[in-house]
């Protein structure tokens, strides 16, 4: 089975054969940090997770980095409103991001640089393209001179003139072309600032990824990736700038995501409609908005809405109830190996989770099979014997796909109960054993308050979180 990709470089879908045979080198932009993150942020960040985990699964050494651009005007922006140095705004807002993104079960990249600590690369990169011709300054700022790059454009799949009609130019006499871009801004009184040889400045934004993603994965990227929004200008100017510095090609099979709509809008800052991953947290769990974030094909639009959100705590907790109830099993089953009947249902479920995510990375497809397994596993729990061998089968399977790989359920951890909760399981069993029924019932009550809902079974009382 061959993974195969949507590259938007081609505008078609491509077998996946990396520069070196069994590694990738992958590049996902990360957030501004002036801000909590949205859930639209979450999507990029939830995904890409996904795509690093399967690739892991399917063998191959991943590099993963994902950079904090920890320097803007809207860093600088809230750094002149509130008073506070913008790289204290911005550490808050890094570990901001991490426990948001802790939560909701994303892996922390191999690399997360801050564009900050890179200032002497992206220095390096800008020289380069000024005696080369690709830039010039003008007044302390540095431009990227896009006419002199044939090819721009070609992420987008439009030519000069059609992005320069499409766009939202910025009138700025300075520039020899309404497309070029700043590589490096000239300091503002007040403004945090570096040395350079073209005098006090910062860094265009567009330069941080190219300069980060080149010190830690080589000139060629196999995999860069972000939302649809990134395409032009960001990642077109990045593969201009890239490729004018190195001369080489920047990245092998570029991925873009969708947008997440509010009912029939949007999400954006204008309509006043964006939800924080933080805020959501407080009325979702976790898995649930994980979930919500792979039910679509990653280039498909997601609908969010609180009935959706309902749909997708039930779905977790079908996912969470079915490795559960095998785990309670266990208590009861006899010794013995898996049985071949179930085996080769395994098997069956394994090869159709591996079409539909070599499929263009159809995390929707996927979970579909995951729900197959439940039924599978929902049905071996419900017979009158069954061997330990295929309870473990099973709970091995929800492990790497359920777990390892789309991180929807926990399947090794053990819950534990705090010890009011675990007596008062206790004193129930014993009032149940002396007939006090009235007790037992005031306690089961008690626990449901509590959110702790008591399950009776032919193997003994089990539990589980509302």
């Amino acid at each position: 089975m061959t993974l195969r990709l949507y590259n938007t470089l081609t505008k078609k879908k491509e077998e996946l054969k990396p520069l070196t045979e069994g590694e990738i080198k992958m590049y996902v932009c990360g957030p501004t940090v002036y801000n909590y993150i949205h859930i639209g942020n979450a999507r990029v960040f939830v995904f890409y997770d996904v795509v690093r985990r399967y690739l892991r699964h399917l063998g191959y050494k991943v590099t993963y980095v994902q950079n904090f651009t920890d320097v803007d005007d809207r860093l600088i922006q809230a750094s002149k409103e509130t008073g506070v140095p913008v790289p204290e705004i911005a550490e808050r807002f890094i570990q901001a991001y991490f426990e948001d993104m802790d939560a909701l079960g994303v892996e922390r990249a191999d690399f997360h640089p801050r564009a900050t600590e890179h200032i002497a690369e992206m220095i390096e990169a800008v020289q380069v393209l000024l005696d080369n011709g690709y830039a010039y300054e003008k007044d302390g700022d540095v431009y990227f001179r896009t006419l002199a790059k044939k090819d721009y454009g070609k992420l987008s799949h439009q030519s000069l003139d059609e992005l320069k009609a499409g766009a939202r130019i910025e009138v700025n006499e300075r520039k020899e072309h309404p497309l070029d871009f700043a590589l490096w801004k000239a300091a503002k009184p007040g403004e945090i600032s570096w040395d350079t040889p073209w005098g006090p400045g910062r860094p265009g934004w567009h330069l941080e990824c190219s300069a980060m993603s080149r010190k830690y994965l080589g000139d060629t990227l196999d995999i860069h990736a972000g939302g649809m929004d990134l395409c032009f200008p960001h990642h077109e100017n990045e593969i201009a700038q890239s490729e004018a510095w190195t001369g080489k090609p920047f990245v092998r099979y570029w991925l873009h995501n969708g947008y997440i709509n509010m009912g029939h809008e949007k999400m954006s800052k204008s309509l006043g409609n964006v939800k924080l991953v933080i805020d959501l947290r407080k009325e979702y769990t976790p898995q649930a908005i994980r979930y919500l974030l792979l039910s679509s094909h990653y280039r498909n639009p997601i609908q969010f809405s609180k009935e959706i959100m309902h749909q997708a705590e039930g779905s977790v907790e079908r996912i969470r109830t079915a490795v559960a109830n095998i785990k309670h099993r266990k208590k009861a089953a006899l010794e013995g190996e898996p049985a071949q009947e179930l085996t080769r249902n395994l098997e069956s479920l394994s090869e159709q989770f591996h079409t539909e995510m070599n499929d263009d990375l159809n995390t929707a497809n996927a979970i579909s099979v995951l729900f197959e397994a439940v039924k599978l596993a929902n049905e071996w729990v419900a017979q009158p014997v069954v061997s330990e061998g295929s309870l473990d089968a099973l709970l091995s399977w929800f492990k790497t796909y359920g777990s390892q790989i789309l991180g929807l359920v926990d399947v090794e951890t053990e819950e534990i109960l705090d010890a009011e909760v675990e007596a008062l399981i206790e004193e129930r069993q014993q009032a149940r054993k002396e007939r006090n029924f009235a007790r037992a019932d005031e306690i089961r009550d008690l626990l449901s308050a509590k959110g702790i809902i008591l399950e009776d079974t032919p193997q003994g009382v089990r539990w589980r979180r509302k």
